[in-house]
């Protein structure tokens, strides 16, 4: 239960709610953001503090790391101590990390200082999606998702452009620009955000599944993140600790009396549907915009930023009808829209795969990539709000966090397993030759990955004759 009375929650329309939807959307922004433009800086900060391929390496995978090894915690302590003040506690952190890294003077306290970024990620990115379920009316729900989705994607769009700035001006600016954000952020939340919490959450710490669960995810992510570059008995025995860990916490959390992840919501048909839903889904959408963004450089010769800005056509898509798609799956259940988004995204990826050597932005790029940014307009707000919403109020944030590592756990595996699958190894990467018939079977198969999607939403969802905001728990299937 959420401490919040029906009477008090929010509406999408009045001035509260859009301000707690921006705090939300804002935070969430930055450390995204945060993300892309470090990954333009990279050069810059090589040369500037001497760091060799395997340090820079680390600057990305430490935030990596640490967020997908802590996100599932980082839910269930929201849930537990309040999602308001984990959110906030977690943005602090982000910000307070970002300014060790703007001073840090060699890349070891560079990459300690991103593992600290790592922990306030898992504590804001799970907290601003359960805030939203918590803080918002059942039928406002899915708007708020979609808005919080259409324009994250805008955040992620302009990292390299704005990544590009920074670094002309100064690489460290990459993190200052977090310090201020975070400290509005932060304000925002104690003055605007209502406090939720599941009320009847044990007393008691679930201290066996919090170790298994940070040492399973971050083993199998620090295996997927390392091995493809450095394959070997490190990363290979870090996998299968992983993933024995993962195995040992699903069979602990049965016998808990106070688990991290109460086994009942795997017991939801569609709580366990749409996480295999997002699994498909992300794996699909990680692999091929790795591809496509390859391809255009490699093989196409275009330059990095032009790939780049090739895939501004989804985040417009998303921005503009993720919010409309996710009031519409309220009004008319999420299933049509999911299946059909995830449709029309795989439709996307095959037009794009059949782009020629020498491709035309207009002709072979534009209409695939609009296609995508349609289909996941289609499919994320709708895909998120079910998953959500088959939890109870009480375990939103916990709902948030076993979705949030689904989600990045799949694009972690993608992305090392589909290059050695159609063929690619190495540097081979690097020859057009080598990658031009690589990129087209790696866009089949994430667009077999993303239909598969719709089949299993087609199966794990029933078909509802009433709104959802009709629905006393928005009930999706037959429990």
């Amino acid at each position: 239960m959420t401490s919040e009375k029906t009477d008090d929650l929010l509406h999408m329309g009045t001035h509260r709610g859009r301000l707690v939807l921006a705090t939300t959307i804002l935070g969430s922004g930055i450390a995204l953001l945060d993300g892309t433009v470090v990954n333009v800086a990279l050069p810059t900060i090589g040369r500037e503090l001497d760091a060799d391929l395997a340090g820079l390496q680390w600057v990305v995978n430490a935030y990596a790391l640490s967020l997908a090894a802590l996100i599932l915690l980082g839910g269930s302590l929201g849930d537990r101590f309040g999602r308001r003040r984990v959110y906030a506690v977690g943005v602090a952190a982000f910000g307070a990390a970002s300014i060790a890294c703007a001073l840090a003077p060699t890349v070891e306290l560079l990459i300690l200082a991103r593992g600290i970024q790592g922990i306030g990620a898992a504590l804001l990115v799970p907290g601003s999606l359960a805030i939203l379920q918590a803080s918002f009316r059942r039928e406002d729900r899915m708007a708020a998702i979609g808005s919080w989705t259409g324009l994250l994607g805008v955040a992620s769009a302009s990292g390299p452009i704005v990544g590009g700035y920074l670094v002309d001006l100064d690489w460290r600016w990459a993190f200052w620009l977090n310090v201020p954000l975070c400290a509005l952020v932060v304000f925002f939340t104690w003055r605007f955000v209502p406090e939720s919490r599941n009320e009847h959450a044990s007393h008691q710490f679930d201290v066996r599944g919090v170790v298994l669960a940070v040492v399973g995810l971050a083993g199998i992510t620090y295996a997927l993140t390392v091995a493809p570059e450095n394959p070997g008995a490190v990363s290979l025995g870090a996998g299968v600790v992983g993933v024995l860990a993962l195995v040992v916490f699903a069979l602990a959390e049965r016998g808990s009396t106070h688990p991290l992840v109460p086994p009942r919501l795997f017991a939801d048909r569609v709580f366990t549907a749409i996480n295999i839903v997002t699994l498909l889904v992300y794996a699909g959408l990680s692999s091929a915009l790795l591809f496509v963004v390859l391809f255009l450089q490699v093989v196409a010769g275009w330059s990095a930023l032009a790939a780049g800005a090739a895939t501004l056509p989804l985040s417009v898509a998303m921005l503009l009808l993720a919010s409309r798609f996710g009031a519409l799956a309220t009004a008319h259940g999420p299933r049509r829209y999911m299946v059909g988004g995830t449709l029309v995204a795989a439709t996307g990826f095959v037009l794009l795969g059949f782009a020629p050597r020498d491709p035309s932005f207009v002709l072979h790029v534009l209409p695939g990539m609009t296609l995508v940014g349609l289909g996941l307009s289609m499919t994320v707000a709708p895909l998120t709000g079910t998953v959500l919403a088959a939890a109870p109020d009480e375990l939103a944030g916990t709902a948030s966090g076993v979705n949030n590592a689904v989600s990045r756990t799949a694009g972690l595996i993608a992305v090392a397993a589909l290059p050695p699958l159609v063929g690619l190894g190495g540097a081979a990467y690097a020859d057009p030759a080598l990658l031009a018939p690589a990129y087209r079977a790696a866009m089949l198969v994430s667009a077999g990955l993303v239909a598969l999607g719709a089949v299993v939403t087609a199966v794990g969802l029933a078909k509802r004759e009433a709104p959802c905001a009709a629905q006393p728990h928005l009930d999706l299937t037959a429990r």
